[in-house]
């Protein structure tokens, strides 16, 4: 069991009661629950629909919804609908992610609050355990934010008016997120939601982006740009590196430092590279992906899981 499950499932028997979801108060409305495995590659499907009762937990939710077996006292789970979260010696667990942000507390002490897209995922995690970020529940954590909270969002953009600039501001639009829009090295600002467009020639320097040139251990993104930008090489769940891609190529992903609001990255190897992920900025094509790189008439989900 890796450190990080470790964290997230030992829980005293007293956290895990209270977070049963049998405390007074009204359900909360408009929750999702996804789960998945290997990255997000297949879905568990759940029989009827979600049931929510009382102040659901996390933990409670999940319990509500699909089979689940636990272990350590109960807070770790240990399988979801028979899938165990080991499998041998090999590194692999359950992980969740409220709203597109990995969780730093256990399930059974993690409220869910209105609107709030949970989502566990069984992944292998030899190359890092920590993903602090994911694409794959957006409009979140745009539309509800972080804990019950909404953030401010910022749209930053290489070039403010062009066509990749608009079209993610006009993507947030839709989605019911007002966005403020700025020029790249507006500023730090830790507690605003983030998102850089430009190719990552220009926008890789940029704060909170940096660490997705030093690879999935230090952002939790399965990709790796060439010292000038020009092309992107996917890696898979091990972090083999794939056939590099090059002109044309867009990348959206999401990073976070510490407890800062997370950044997200709708960039690529050029400028087309860039038009092209800011046309796919949308719900269908992130839907259940950690991060994605995109080439003319198709969407590679990162990483790439290897069964």
């Amino acid at each position: 069991m890796s450190a990080k499950a470790l964290l997230l499932g030992l829980l005293p028997w007293a956290a895990i009661l209270a977070g049963c979801g049998l405390g007074a108060g009204p359900a909360p409305t408009a929750v999702q629950l996804t789960v998945t495995r290997d990255f997000g590659a297949t879905i568990i499907n759940r029989s009827g629909a979600l049931k929510v009762k009382g102040q659901e937990t996390v933990m409670s939710l999940l319990m509500r919804n699909y089979t689940v077996a636990t272990r350590y006292g109960g807070g770790f789970v240990q399988s979801i609908d028979g899938l165990s979260g080991r499998e041998g010696a090999q590194p692999l667990d359950w992980f969740y992610y409220v709203n597109g942000l990995q969780a730093t507390i256990g399930a059974a002490a993690s409220d869910v609050h209105p609107g709030d897209h949970i989502w566990w995922d069984r992944h292998d995690w030899s190359q890092t355990e920590d993903v602090p970020a994911v694409v794959g529940s957006f409009p979140e954590p745009f539309l509800n934010g972080i804990g019950g909270k909404r953030y401010p969002v910022r749209v930053e953009c290489s070039k403010v008016g062009a066509y990749a600039c608009d079209t993610v501001s006009a993507r947030l639009s839709a989605a019911g997120v007002p966005a403020a829009i700025a020029a790249l090295g507006s500023g730090a600002a830790p507690l605003t939601l983030r998102v850089l467009v430009g190719p990552w020639s220009q926008i890789g320097g940029g704060l909170g982006a940096q660490s997705i040139q030093r690879g999935p251990r230090a952002s939790g993104v399965y990709a790796l740009f060439s010292p000038d930008g020009s092309t992107l090489t996917p890696l898979d769940e091990r972090g083999r590196r794939l056939a590099a891609l090059r002109g044309g190529t867009g990348l959206i992903a999401a990073t976070r430092n510490g407890e800062d609001a997370p950044v997200w990255v709708v960039t690529g190897t050029d400028a087309h590279g860039v038009e092209l992920a800011a046309s796919d900025f949308d719900q269908p094509t992130l839907q259940d992906r950690f991060a994605v790189a995109l080439v003319p008439g198709r969407v590679l989900a990162l990483p790439e899981a290897q069964g």
